[in-house]
């Protein structure tokens, strides 16, 4: 089982969400932690290059019936994932607040960066 950690930015949108929602989110979470990694085998899934964004590196929880996006990278040395985004709005704005964070912290958002 892969430890999960979250960014700052990701605790308060999950903190955001309603009590229900939050709960289904963790809950996706928790399954993917299993294992993060792409598919065939693993539930992640690779984000590559969205919107003239370069999201390689970036994978995906998407839950269609809530309209919920979670965004995460992997320290696979470490198998972590760090989640990133947790997002209500629609894929745009969810890969754009990636990718804000990218820029922020530079390639260390792929290594344990983020505070448990």
């Amino acid at each position: 089982m892969w430890e999960a950690k979250f960014a700052p930015d990701a605790k308060a949108d999950l903190k955001r969400l309603d009590k229900a929602f939050a709960k289904q989110v963790l809950k996706g979470i928790a399954k993917v932690r299993k294992n993060p990694l792409p598919r065939p085998d693993g539930y992640g899934k690779p984000l590559g290059n969205k919107q003239g964004n370069n999201l390689t590196g970036f994978f995906k929880i998407k839950y269609r019936g809530i309209g919920i996006r979670v965004v995460y990278t992997l320290v696979r040395s470490e198998q972590v994932m760090n989640i990133l985004v947790i997002s209500k709005r629609n894929d745009e704005y969810c890969y754009e607040a990636a990718i804000k964070l990218y820029q922020k912290y530079g390639d260390s958002i792929f290594d344990d960066i983020f505070k448990q």
